[in-house]
């Protein structure tokens, strides 16, 4: 199969199918939403379940908001990029988009024309241009890496939905020494985004870094490589603290504010802040899939 269809599959698959951590995550919420009794989150979290078994079986969109495609290349030492990559994964792109369908967002125009998007949208699903491309060695410092990696390409499909998008936030955060700080402050400025998302539970993705750009990068990384069944005790503090807000499945109520988080922290340089991103991902998301060549 060729790159270009690999990568088409790649869309369908990332916003069609959920993998067996997050089903494993839903039905953990589900089993604890019963035995509290709280109704109205068991029948959304149902809903939820539902939702993607009939996606997955009938490769359907999870949302009607099928986001913007972002992708992230690891790329082994013993690996160069073949000619033609980055062209092909774009066409993969555009041709998985037509395929699924995504809902056409895409705005014509100018640069200000885009901006007031005084023109109108295209019709085409493709026209929905992917984010830049990130290229990056894999990391060693990962649980998951292995010297197999070092023939290896893989290529990392993202689909970001507006909604977290508009409650995401990248600021800084002065530490004063002290890992809490930088916590306690990013559980704050959730607590406010997850009062406003409307689609719980979410699963958090943070990244923290040196630079606003380093931290977005690490908040991809972070719904890349985060897994429900393996959570660190950071992660599970985020997550305790987080689920205090009672705000539960679909703004319901409930014990489920969050299915739980994932937390990817960078180098850090000698400085009085850290660089925090922050995105309260959609009951949907992260929409991933994977392409190994």
């Amino acid at each position: 199969m060729s790159l270009i269809n690999k990568i088409a599959d790649g869309v369908i698959k990332a916003s069609t199918t959920y993998s067996q951590d997050r089903i494993d995550g839903f039905k953990r919420a589900l089993k604890l939403e019963e035995e509290l009794s709280n109704d109205n989150a068991v029948w959304a979290l149902e809903q939820m379940i539902r939702n993607e078994s009939i996606a997955s079986l009938r490769k359907l969109p999870l949302c009607d908001d099928t986001g913007i495609p972002h992708i992230l290349v690891e790329l082994g030492e013993n690996r160069s990029l073949p000619e033609g990559f980055i062209r092909d994964i774009k066409e993969g792109l555009k041709q998985g988009l037509d395929d699924l369908p995504g809902r056409p967002m895409a705005v014509k125009g100018n640069p200000l024309e885009r901006i007031e998007q005084s023109k109108g949208l295209y019709d085409e699903p493709s026209m929905m241009l992917p984010a830049p491309i990130s290229i990056d060695s894999f990391d060693k410092n990962n649980r998951s890496y292995s010297r197999d990696l070092e023939n290896q390409i893989h290529i990392h499909i993202l689909l970001l939905g507006g909604g977290p998008e508009i409650r995401s936030k990248t600021y800084r955060v002065y530490h004063q020494h002290d890992r809490k700080i930088v916590i306690n402050e990013t559980i704050d400025w959730l607590k406010e985004s997850l009062k406003m998302l409307g689609c719980t539970p979410s699963i958090p993705a943070i990244g923290i870094g040196r630079s606003h750009y380093e931290a977005s990068h690490l908040m991809l990384k972070a719904m890349v490589y985060g897994n429900l069944n393996y959570q660190s005790s950071t992660e599970n503090f985020i997550t305790i603290e987080l689920n205090k807000l009672n705000i539960g499945p679909m703004g319901l109520k409930g014990h489920t504010t969050v299915l739980g988080t994932f937390l990817n922290i960078g180098p850090q340089r000698a400085s009085g802040v850290r660089i925090v991103c922050a995105r309260p991902c959609c009951f949907v998301e992260p929409r991933i899939s994977t392409i190994k060549i």
